[in-house]
């Protein structure tokens, strides 16, 4: 197990967050100098013992089972995204031979004949670190036309972080934001030696006071479904859903597709973004094409 900060800190955040109050623990003095559990409690509810689980949390060179991280993470509460962040940092993935140059990553081309299918719908392809693989019409016109940037600004968590467009665009900007990292976060757990990562997240660093601080939360998030509010330049305010499709055999690839909400606000927007956006019409007056205004 390779011993690195990110353990060590990931592990007391978790440990600290915790209400001592809500385990089932002796009594042991109202006085206590952390904000949430103790080493020797974690260890105590993994049902090992203060030193192995203080090795553990100085990412010490001791080799834990699965079965001890399992006991460890419930101990933590972890959710399943930081159990999986957890093991990744214990156990490892296979590391990039030093010198190796990164493999560029493209669309699955099954994925991306499923993408280019929807024709009502809202949908992009995320790969490694966040990175924009592919979109359709409709995404780039609700989100941003990521095609059109240069290859290294392709990147989701990028836009959001440092666009002025996205903290304009997304209603709740700091929630979107602070999860982009987290996804982030959880996503360089699985691959700790990938350059480009270390490349964006000190860009995002030297430049984002949030992300810096988020960062450094250690926080961790996996994003499978849920709704989004935008206040879109072109049709006013709107709520979204999405649903994240990851397909079977690769990880690093997860294609997301976005529909209006139920309300009526929220469909009439998507019916005039979709006219408005549509090929053929004029993005210069908003005029649908000929064949959508019955000519």
């Amino acid at each position: 197990m390779a011993s690195n900060a990110d353990l060590s800190q990931f592990l007391r955040r978790c440990r600290d967050r915790i209400d001592p109050r809500s385990v089932d623990l002796p009594e042991c003095g109202a006085y206590r100098r952390v904000p949430g559990l103790r080493r020797a409690e974690v260890a105590r509810l993994a049902g090992v013992s203060s030193d192995y689980y203080t090795r553990l949390e100085q990412g010490r060179d001791i080799t834990p089972s699965d079965g001890v991280l399992e006991a460890v993470a419930n101990a933590l509460r972890l959710d399943d995204a930081e159990k999986e962040y957890l093991f990744d940092l214990v156990k490892g993935r296979p590391r990039v031979t030093r010198g190796t140059p990164p493999t560029v990553q493209r669309a699955r081309p099954g994925l991306l004949q499923f993408l280019d299918s929807f024709s009502d719908h809202a949908a992009f392809i995320v790969g490694r670190r966040g990175d924009i693989l592919a979109t359709n019409h409709l995404c780039r016109a609700l989100m941003a036309d990521f095609d059109a940037m240069p290859y290294r600004e392709r990147n989701l968590t990028r836009w959001v972080l440092l666009s002025p467009e996205a903290r304009e665009l997304y209603m709740d900007w700091e929630q979107i934001a602070a999860e982009a990292t987290a996804i982030l976060r959880l996503d360089a757990g699985r691959h700790p030696d990938d350059g480009r990562t270390a490349e964006l997240v000190g860009e995002l660093t030297m430049k984002s006071a949030h992300f810096r601080r988020w960062w450094d939360d250690h926080r961790v998030f996996a994003r499978t479904h849920g709704e989004k509010r935008f206040n879109h330049p072109l049709v006013g305010r709107l709520t979204i859903n999405f649903q994240a499709l990851a397909p079977p055999g690769d990880e690093d690839q997860t294609l997301f597709v976005s529909m209006p909400a139920n309300d009526r606000t929220s469909q009439e927007a998507w019916r005039l973004l979709a006219d408005w956006t549509a090929p053929g019409a004029d993005p210069r007056t908003g005029d649908a094409p000929a064949q959508g205004r019955g000519m």
